[in-house]
């Protein structure tokens, strides 16, 4: 495809980018709820290439598809399609290099050490005249304005004429006025130039601060002074706005100001790069998802619309693509299958050999792998039943039977274990270990509920597995939310009747323990407690005894409604009766704050579908929807589509589709866990809300800037990552195939 025929498709993106937002809720027939029209959309994403030890300072693509660098080591050049930079001086004429720029006639300027240089029919020469260094160029109309400490010099491969301007000698950025005249920002103010005039501005009336450092007109002609402080916004040359970090400027210090081909003004900060439209919105980006290092040192866009943004740690393109969400899911379909689904059939998140690389992936165990497949069980059956696709049917079944696996492995009568690892494994988490009698003392004063695990990991009977004990409540919550939606939306009549055995022998093993799980040694693990002794009559599990209640009524009402026994129905009513376990799950939505945790509201986002579609009591049926309408109103502000999307399926709405839809667009297509730290930026806050024990941000960032997604994860997490570990993408995955089922999202 010829540059201009891919400058064309560009600009035709940008042309429709504005109508397909606004064609994303429409309604098929009046009065019929809304749904999402699943049209084309921008999907940015992130190329990096880096420079190891060497400082960016200002970047220029050309218009043959290279990309030059201005760096502390020199000027560098990456060729069209190339990964690697080369050198374009020898080591004579190499050093510390500042500024780039392209004329019209298509010599490539270079702003050096030791002065101009120019590029020119694949030859690079000094330039006579211009002292070095140079710190600053621009090119107007075959005239070139070159600026340094030691002058300011105009001309062109002919010849350069040094110019009598008393400037200052800090000159961080230079453009062209639009006539025959320099706006020139500098350390000390914001200097207009002309052939016959020299005007100095830095007083407040006209600048936020003094300090200034980058330059640019916006689409309507007002010109955008980025600096200390923020960005000055002028009109006819008086200050008209000021941007700050209270307008979503990340850091005080600005360092660059572009205008980009869709008209969006891109300002480079400290602190990542933010992007101002035309509309209004603005969306930031920043930590390595985005960026090899979040000091913006220049920006330059290329004629296809890409961004190219030099750091102190090499080069970012900003790209984009067309995408619809069913190619996003296909995208990330493919990721699943590649790197995420280890044998027996187990999806799960990769390790990274070499931090941030996922061509070093490498399969790993994680505690939740139960969890999880319970999560990707559900996707498959959402699937399945939204596409009728075989393959869908077939993988959900390779799923439930490895769910069914982690019970037969460990050989008893109902026990099932965290996950499994090949038996030749030698690096796994969480490896056995001894605790001394003090320790055991030091741990039960920290936890009184300290269960000391020795023996996690034991071989199975055929020898071919390492399975993994102590069970946790969110591994027999995932498993029960992926064994309903498979039982009812993708099970034929003898795959029913396995799926009901299976659930009734795990029922079954809890009843024989007192609703307790019980590990090999007979004991309960350390989190899967459900009985009334110990959530009625044991203090120490107060904070668990409303949300444990909830569950054990879900897992009773599962086994009666796959099983019809009639003992799973009797137990279910003893708890509500006797027990009050109604009672104590009424307090769910109280919970003391003390005690809230995230990853509890996902758990109880697993039950609600159980209780209300299993549940045929008028009453008991009212009041779990009453229940699920009080919780969702503390949960609609998460903006969750996986919330979302069980909220209506379970009471037969189309509720929150926008927001749910925005983080199925705004998720990236990185699922490396970057580590992401809104700790530096300045136009948040910290707080303690919801999570009273967690430090959070102020307000809920977009998708594309949060820590990659699990939904036992907080959303509004201050801090964290991991770049070892890329997260399987069945978080992304479950919601849309919930909305397209449930006739949310268009196919």
């Amino acid at each position: 495809m010829r540059a201009f025929e891919k400058r064309s498709i560009a600009w035709l993106i940008y042309g429709l980018l504005p109508l397909l937002w606004c064609c994303r809720n429409d309604k098929t027939v009046d009065n019929e709820p809304p749904f999402y029209r699943d049209e084309p959309f921008i999907q940015e994403y992130h190329e990096a290439y880096p420079m190891k030890d060497n400082d960016v300072r200002a970047i220029l693509p050309d218009h043959e598809g290279n990309v030059w660098a201005a760096t502390a080591k020199g000027v560098f050049l990456k060729k069209k399609d190339s990964l690697t930079w080369d050198q374009v001086l020898d080591n004579n004429a190499n050093g510390p290099s500042f500024a780039l720029a392209r004329d019209s006639s298509g010599i490539i300027w270079l702003g050096m050490w030791s002065g101009l240089y120019h590029y020119q029919n694949g030859a690079i020469s000094k330039v006579n005249g211009p002292t070095g260094p140079i710190s600053a160029i621009c090119t107007k109309a075959g005239t070139v304005y070159a600026i340094g400490p030691n002058g300011f010099w105009t001309g062109n491969a002919n010849g350069f004429t040094l110019q009598k301007a008393a400037i200052a000698r800090s000159v961080r950025d230079v453009i062209c006025d639009g006539n025959d005249g320099l706006w020139i920002a500098s350390d000390v103010g914001l200097y207009h130039w002309a052939p016959s005039d020299l005007k100095h501005t830095y007083k407040t009336d006209a600048l936020i601060a003094a300090y200034t450092k980058g330059l640019a007109y916006n689409h309507d002609g007002k010109l955008w002074i980025g600096g200390l402080g923020g960005v000055t916004i002028q009109n006819n040359g008086r200050k008209e706005s000021e941007l700050r970090t209270a307008d979503g400027i990340p850091s005080t210090y600005v360092t660059a100001v572009r205008l980009a081909p869709d008209s969006s003004m891109w300002v480079g900060t400290q602190t990542g790069v933010v992007r101002f439209r035309k509309d209004g919105s603005k969306s930031l980006l920043f930590s390595r998802r985005w960026l090899l290092d979040d000091q913006i040192n220049d920006i330059a866009f290329d004629g296809e619309g890409n961004a190219w943004i030099a750091t102190p740690q090499g080069v970012s393109a900003l790209k984009k693509r067309v995408m619809t969400l069913a190619s996003k899911s296909a995208f990330f379909y493919d990721v699943l299958m590649k790197r995420h689904i280890r044998a027996p059939w187990i999806a799960g998140q990769a390790h990274l050999r070499i931090p941030g690389d996922t061509t070093s992936w490498e399969p790993e165990d994680d505690d939740n792998d139960g969890e999880f497949t319970g999560n990707y069980l559900a996707m498959e059956s959402f699937r399945y039943a939204a596409t009728k696709d075989p393959v869908a049917r077939e993988n959900a079944k390779k799923a439930f039977h490895f769910l069914k696996l982690l019970q037969e492995v460990t050989g008893t009568d109902g026990f099932f274990a965290r996950t499994i690892i090949p038996s030749t494994w030698t690096r796994m988490h969480d490896g056995n270990r001894t605790y001394t009698e003090r320790e055991r003392a030091d741990e039960l004063v920290k936890e009184p509920r300290f269960k000391p695990v020795e023996t996690r990991w034991r071989l199975s009977a055929d020898r071919q597995w390492l399975w993994k004990g102590d069970t946790s409540s969110d591994e027999m919550c995932g498993h029960m939310f992926g064994y309903y939606y498979y039982y009812t939306l993708v099970a034929d009549a003898a795959e029913k009747k396995v799926i009901a055995a299976h659930v009734g022998k795990i029922i079954d093993y809890l009843m024989r323990h007192n609703l307790n799980f019980a590990d090999t040694d007979g004991k309960a693990t350390r989190w899967s407690v459900w009985s009334p002794d110990q959530l009625n009559r044991d203090p120490e599990w107060l904070p668990d005894r409303n949300q444990n209640s909830m569950e054990m009524l879900a897992f009773l009402k599962l086994a009666q409604f796959m099983t019809g026994d009639t003992k799973y129905r009797n137990e279910y009513v003893r708890l509500i009766e006797k027990e009050h376990y109604l009672d104590n799950m009424k307090e769910v939505t109280k919970q003391n704050p003390a005690w809230f945790i995230y990853f509890d509201v996902i758990l109880q986002a697993y039950l609600y579908p159980i209780l209300i579609h299993c549940e045929k009591d008028p009453e008991r049926l009212k009041f779990y929807k009453n229940h699920l309408e009080e919780w969702f109103t503390k949960r609609k502000g998460d903006h969750n589509p996986l919330i979302n999307f069980i909220y209506n399926e379970c009471l037969g709405k189309k509720s929150e589709l926008k927001n749910s839809v925005d983080f199925l667009i705004d998720t990236s297509l990185d699922l490396v866990d970057w580590p992401i730290d809104h700790r530096k930026r300045e136009d948040i806050q910290v707080v303690r809300t919801p999570v009273l024990e967690d430090e959070q941000v102020s307000e809920l960032q977009p998708a594309s800037i949060r820590l990659t997604v699990r939904w036992d994860k907080n959303p509004w997490t201050l801090t964290g990552g991991n770049p070892e570990v890329e997260r399987e993408p069945v978080f992304w995955l479950l919601p849309y195939w919930m909305g397209r089922y449930l006739g949310m999202i268009s196919k």
